[in-house]
């Protein structure tokens, strides 16, 4: 029977130490995610704006010309 408890409470403590890992990990990957996001959509989100007005002056250019 001790065997068995000792057992238990060595298997509470691996349990204990993955929890944390994982949590850990949990973390890393999210703030990767909201690194990526930051980097990659906003920036997208930024030039739907300021490519069409470019677009516009760039080319408001160009019918002087014509």
């Amino acid at each position: 029977m001790e065997e068995v408890l000792k057992k238990i409470a060595e298997n509470t403590e691996k349990i204990d130490k993955i929890y944390k890992s994982v949590e850990k990990t949990r973390k890393y990957f999210f703030w990767t995610m909201v690194i990526t996001i930051a980097t990659v959509v906003v920036p997208l989100i930024v030039l739907a704006f300021v490519v069409p007005a470019f677009l516009k002056t760039y080319i408001g250019g160009f019918n002087g010309l014509l």
